[in-house]
């Protein structure tokens, strides 16, 4: 069994809040203690980090693998790698694969697939409805024997609200999370930009901000009504924001997530349609990338995720209104994270707070931390290393990143599950 002692680490605890310089004693897969330089002896490895920062590793909720399915775009064993080289040490997948993960059957296949192919763990949602077409609720029990850890129909939004009220009722009774897409369908439908100047320029289908607020909206009433556990996968715009704090200061169990891109990218990126910035929801103002982060900062919004979707070169080479949505992000999240902490606009405890520990809370799991006890999932990285991003060398099946070619700071050292190093740069 492992027994680790990493020396003259920057430790990021983002339970604590701080970034110290300090020592990390890991024993038998979990942590055993902490503290500030000198380490103290003991019979184990010793590892220098050379003043690199020392973290948990990554919890990511939301990430597409393409199995069963499209196996050709993403499969468990390229995610894996893909999560390893980005410090991503727990992948939480989705269940929007061909056919949808809505049955105990498929979540058991998939998870024999994910337990034999990936060195990282992998947790799996389940569709709220079957099919994820919003007619009826999955067997919500049999699907949380199975081993699922959230409900969610993704981005297709479940109109019926008597439907949507019933599976919230039933997932409380169940004790289960349900994460949704906030978003008014009939608004956003079609829709390839956020509605304002660029999009009007540019002859794009666009969608009002208004639409995630109003989808909200319509999701809080439901869980007043319900009294259900609920995360929002993706808050992008200001709007939604005032309704976010309104729940929350009013006892509702509501989280609410954001993705990487929109906290790092904004509608002018997409540029002369460039494909590989079209995600959903679409990039947002500049104006709503600064509230966002904003609200991530004072724990309004309480997670950052890749929202990894791979779509192959097929898909994302059309007109910008046909393309599909969606980027890999898996092995960027981190460094496009860090643009953040180096435009002192996020430090690294509140990132991690984002990406680690609010994550692993609301999934009830006992990793994003540095205590004694947690798990030693841990991700050594060097936030200043330069370099140019090209895609060509990411892990994954699919490469459609908007951040091809783009010169990005801060790159993963070293990843460890239970204590064994999965990962190491060369």
């Amino acid at each position: 069994m492992t027994n680790l002692i990493f020396t003259n680490a920057r430790l990021i605890d983002p339970e604590a809040g701080t970034d110290a310089l300090g020592w990390l004693h890991v024993a038998d897969g979990r942590i055993l203690a902490s503290g500030d330089d000198p380490a103290p002896e003991a019979d184990a490895q010793v590892i220098d980090c050379g003043g690199q920062c020392l973290a948990p590793g990554i919890v990511d909720i939301g990430v597409k693998v393409c199995e069963p399915g499209e196996r050709h775009k993403e499969s468990y064993k390229s995610a894996g790698l893909a999560a390893a080289a980005g410090g991503v040490t727990t992948m939480v997948t989705r269940p929007d694969t061909l056919p949808a993960i809505d049955t105990p059957e498929t979540l058991e296949f998939v998870t024999r697939r994910a337990q034999a192919d990936t060195p990282v763990n992998v947790l799996t949602m389940a569709a709220l409805t079957k099919g994820r077409d919003g007619r009826e609720m999955t067997e919500i029990g049999f699907l949380m024997d199975a081993g699922a850890v959230a409900f969610t129909d993704c981005d297709h939004v479940v109109t019926d609200t008597k439907v949507f009220s019933r599976a919230l009722t039933y997932a409380r009774a169940c004790g289960a999370l349900v994460i949704a897409h906030p978003q008014d369908p009939g608004l956003s439908h079609g829709a390839a930009a956020t509605s304002g100047k660029f999009a009007a320029l540019r002859g794009l289908p666009a969608v009002s901000p208004m639409a995630e607020r109003m989808g909200l909206d319509r999701d809080i009433a439901l869980l007043e009504m319900t009294g259900a556990a609920y995360h929002a996968d993706q808050i992008t715009t200001a709007r939604a924001l005032p309704a976010l704090e309104r729940a929350k200061r009013n006892g509702l169990d509501i989280t609410a997530g954001t993705s990487i891109h929109h906290l790092t990218l904004n509608e002018l990126d997409v540029a002369d349609y460039r494909t590989f910035f079209k995600v959903k929801p679409p990039l947002r103002s500049e104006d709503d990338r600064q509230a966002v982060i904003e609200a991530v900062r004072s724990g309004l919004i309480d997670t950052i995720s890749s929202m990894h979707t791979p779509q192959d070169e097929e898909s994302k080479r059309l007109p910008f209104e046909e393309a599909a949505s969606g980027a890999v992000a898996l092995e960027t999240l981190l460094p496009a994270a860090l643009r953040l902490y180096h435009a002192d606009q996020l430090d690294l405890p509140t990132l991690f707070r984002a990406m680690t520990l609010n994550p692993a809370k609301r999934l009830g799991l006992d990793c994003g931390r540095l205590s004694a006890g947690a798990p030693a999932d841990l991700v050594l990285f060097d936030p200043d290393v330069p370099f140019v991003l090209d895609r060509f060398t990411l892990k994954s099946k699919s490469q459609n990143t908007p951040f091809d070619g783009q010169r990005m700071q801060g790159k993963v050292t070293a990843t460890y599950v239970a204590g064994k190093e999965i990962f190491r740069r060369s």
